[in-house]
């Protein structure tokens, strides 16, 4: 009886948060999508209108720009955090001295928000007053270092700085996994004189899947709200060539007054980042199935 009484006060703790993510994450999720559909412009105008909002959207030339540097910003920000932040707790994992301070440097800038890290990185790379200009002011008045205003490039600066901030996270997740392995592996791998970089490589990361899956989740999520980065770096600029989804979203609900078009917008971003996640959140899945 006791148990099940536990059991019933459980669920009842957990019924304020079911409501909450219900009502706050779905259903304003749900809301967004109505008012895709709809002919809002300033206000909320619940007129049904169809498909014209995604037509107009797919006829923009802007958003297809940034509809295209989602996949670049997404690809390599998940590729290089992913890699470099393997790299790094390896690297931990095999320095016995100085690894609290390592760590604690390397997550140093996860305790910057992007805004700050955008903001920092814009003075670093602005030509006129950052590396560009420091190195110049050394006597190398031919060098040029202006990715951020260049129209070819801006993006990839973007990618420098969210990688920059978000790397220390993804440190700490492979860190932590490498810790919680069997050292008894490390005992037989000794004594079977396997190189150390073929343990890491072909025993160790491959028992970390769980955390590779949640650390690309995570970087998932980061891509779809990639709004501050850009903002305080290059405000998708110049003209829109560094514009991303999230602040095109912003944009027109908030400035442009097209609250029909900014929400299809919202829609396919989302609905594509589900389609390319989903598929291999599926894999894994099935393969912990017996």
């Amino acid at each position: 009886m006791n148990i099940g009484a536990n059991q019933v006060k459980a669920s009842l703790v957990l019924i304020p948060c079911i409501v909450i993510v219900v009502y706050f994450i779905w259903g304003f999720a749900g809301y967004t999508a109505y008012l895709s559909f709809t002919k809002s412009t300033f206000l909320p105008n619940h007129q049904l209108i169809g498909w014209h909002n995604y037509e107009t959207l797919l006829q923009d030339p802007r958003w297809w720009v940034a509809y295209a540097n989602m996949f670049i910003f997404g690809g390599l920000y998940v590729a290089a955090c992913v890699i470099f932040g393997a790299l790094l707790a390896v690297l931990l994992d095999l320095t016995t001295k100085g690894e609290t301070l390592f760590r604690t440097l390397y997550l140093y800038p996860m305790s910057l928000s992007l805004i700050v890290t955008g903001l920092a990185w814009q003075w670093l790379l602005n030509p006129t007053s950052g590396i560009q200009q420091i190195v110049r002011d050394m006597g190398f008045e031919e060098f040029n270092f202006n990715w951020l205003v260049s129209v070819d490039y801006a993006i990839y600066m973007v990618v420098f700085a969210a990688v920059w901030n978000g790397t220390g996270f993804i440190m700490i997740l492979f860190l932590a996994g490498i810790k919680s392995i069997d050292k008894e592996i490390w005992q037989s791998a000794r004594i079977d004189r396997i190189p150390t970089w073929r343990v890491y490589f072909y025993i160790i990361l491959p028992q970390l899947r769980t955390i590779l899956l949640t650390a690309i989740m995570l970087l998932g999520f980061q891509v779809v709200r990639s709004f501050d980065v850009v903002v305080a770096l290059t405000n998708g600029g110049p003209g829109y060539a560094s514009d991303v989804p999230a602040r095109y979203v912003f944009e027109y609900f908030f400035t442009r007054s097209k609250i029909g078009q900014g929400a299809a917008a919202a829609m396919i971003m989302v609905v594509t980042m589900i389609a390319i996640i989903l598929p291999y959140l599926y894999f894994e899945i099935r393969r912990k199935e017996p």
